[in-house]
């Protein structure tokens, strides 16, 4: 007698991260105008209690989706869905071990030094505080299965992130921390083919004529500049993607 085949059973899938069923959730009604542009969101508290999930876990949620230009929060006033406008002018910034993780790779970071400092004249101009105040500075090199892809050169507000320097940067990057502590408002960046300094070559494991992507970005919160990065990324090493909807 013939044996009948039964079809694969399928993989069960790994369920979504609270935090991302929230930010798609959101995601979903702002394409369907449940929120038209300017109209206020939910509050942090309703969709604590909506979803049954921790404070923490929401405001991860909106800050990726603040991040992504979707919508806009005012501290002390609420959640709004974002201006088409001002969505479609929006860098996205994003974690790279978040993108280093979605390809299925393995993400390192080396912790060269993490300090306090006292700001310069030039520092200072640059990151929007007065002279002389305190900052943290940190350079990391990020590495994708053992191969070095960013130098991060970062300052950040001590006003705005007073504990940073607590945090163990080789577990969790500067940008996951400060997403979640210091939300950000607005964002002035530049990006540029250059060089690298002789220090980035010698962590970034190239010769110094190698051409890099240079990106420079400040963040400003609703009350607080936030911090100041130079990140290095070896050109042969890293593609800059993006996306745009008029």
């Amino acid at each position: 007698m013939p044996s009948t085949l039964l079809p694969p059973r399928p993989r069960p899938q790994k369920a979504a991260a609270p935090y991302a069923l929230i930010k798609q959730h959101l995601k979903e009604e702002l394409g369907r105008g449940r929120w038209p542009p300017g109209a206020p969101m939910p509050s942090d508290a309703e969709l604590v209690a909506q979803f049954g999930v921790s404070r923490m876990t929401v405001t991860r949620a909106l800050n990726e989706l603040r991040a992504e230009g979707l919508i806009e929060r005012v501290q002390g006033v609420g959640t709004f869905a974002a201006h088409l406008a001002r969505v479609a002018s929006q860098l996205q910034i994003r974690d790279l071990h978040e993108e280093i993780s979605a390809r299925g790779h393995r993400h390192r970071a080396q912790v060269q030094f993490a300090r306090e400092e006292s700001a310069g004249g030039a520092l200072a101009a640059r990151l929007g505080v007065e002279n002389g105040a305190r900052v943290f500075h940190t350079l990391i090199v990020h590495l994708e299965n053992d191969v070095a892809l960013q130098c991060e050169d970062r300052y950040v507000n001590a006003a705005a992130a007073p504990q940073y320097l607590d945090n163990d940067f080789t577990r969790v990057t500067p940008t996951q921390y400060l997403l979640q502590v210091a939300p950000l408002w607005q964002a002035q960046y530049s990006i540029e083919a250059a060089r690298p300094t002789a220090q980035e070559a010698r962590l970034l494991g190239i010769v110094r004529d190698e051409p890099c992507l240079v990106v420079v970005r400040r963040t400003v919160g609703p009350e607080l500049p936030i911090t100041l990065a130079r990140l290095v990324h070896p050109g042969s090493r890293y593609l800059l993607q993006g996306e745009f909807k008029p």
